[in-house]
């Protein structure tokens, strides 16, 4: 077999000769050794018509880390309650009594297009001290949008800072939808599997367990109702959990919720992932979750998007549902 010879006879490109390169190097032999990296990234190199631009507005933030440094210095902090501010589908910002915010999972669209349009608003620029994401689809993981110092994303061990210490715990997404739209078919139309162990990365999830306040909570994301046995005894005692359950039964179906409900044994339970009219529109499929809670033995209406709570008042409630309903924050 006998090797050709690559020609490398200068060319012009765009008009463009080649003694505008590097010495020694055509434009013609450039493409060439760039193409298995993409012709479009080559392009830009040669500067092509795509303006370079930054894919994070974080250095916009306003103000500085002044006041982390100052909660990192104290050696001791107030007593209180706890905030759970609601911001739509599965996003919750957690205030600790000394004044730590924690948001998780801001949403946003599928920026593919492909799974619609499913959020009324850009998720709001709000200012936390630490934003967090239980797994990478796109309801769960606008990361860039609010105004935080700190981004753990996915993280599995523990973290402490000021009054919070945030522990997450490996596991896998819901795999096999329980409802009537079985969007987990799209993964098999593309060949691939959407359980474990063999499932794309995307389907990987971190649940939470914050501390804070003499309260344990809970976030499970979309974590998948069946967890590896270790996982039970991680966790320990819970005093607030979040579900995702909706009328669709889109990640957990009623049974399946339930059933977590009865083994975890929470003090409270918010419900998440289910249609807001303040937030989500009925493209996502999704419906509200009324149904699944005024069918709980002890349930509580609420009437806006914050929730205060003491240690002392939840330790004397036993599975006490809290439902925000179509209250959300938006700002």
């Amino acid at each position: 077999m006998t090797d050709k010879k690559l020609d490398l006879t200068p060319a012009q490109v765009n008009g463009q000769r080649d003694e505008q390169m590097a010495p020694g190097l055509s434009r013609r032999s450039f493409f060439m050794a760039a193409g298995a990296s993409g012709l479009g990234a080559a392009a830009t190199m040669l500067g092509g018509t795509r303006e370079a631009k930054a894919q994070s507005t974080d250095w916009l933030q306003p103000g500085n880390n002044n006041r982390v440094i100052g909660m990192q210095e104290a050696s001791s902090f107030a007593q209180g309650a706890v905030g759970i501010d609601f911001y739509g589908h599965c996003a919750f910002k957690i205030t600790s009594p000394g004044g730590a915010t924690i948001m998780f999972d801001p949403w946003r669209d599928d920026p593919s297009g492909a799974w619609g349009l499913w959020f009324k608003q850009k998720f709001p620029e709000t200012l936390v001290d630490i934003t967090m994401s239980t797994h990478t689809h796109f309801d769960h993981d606008a990361i860039d949008r609010p105004q935080s110092t700190m981004v753990l994303d996915r993280m599995v061990g523990t973290f402490e800072f000021a009054d919070l210490k945030i522990t997450g715990y490996a596991d896998k997404h819901a795999c096999v939808a329980p409802g009537w739209y079985p969007w987990t078919d799209a993964l098999a139309e593309f060949g691939v599997e959407a359980c474990p162990p063999n499932n794309p990365g995307h389907m990987d999830m971190v649940t939470y367990v914050v501390e804070t306040g003499g309260i344990r909570t809970l976030i499970w994301g979309d974590n998948r109702p069946d967890p590896a046995d270790g996982f039970w005894d991680q966790i320990g005692e819970i005093d607030v959990l979040t579900l995702p359950v909706d009328g669709s039964e889109h990640i957990l179906s009623y049974e399946q919720g339930n059933a977590l409900v009865d083994r975890i044994k929470p003090k409270v339970v918010i419900p998440t992932h289910y249609l807001s009219e303040t937030t989500t529109y009925t493209l996502s499929t999704l419906q509200p979750a009324d149904d699944w809670v005024k069918g709980q033995k002890s349930f509580k209406m609420l009437d806006s998007a914050s929730l205060s709570l003491e240690a002392g008042d939840v330790a004397g409630m036993d599975r006490e549902f809290m439902y925000f309903g179509h209250n959300a924050q938006t700002t």
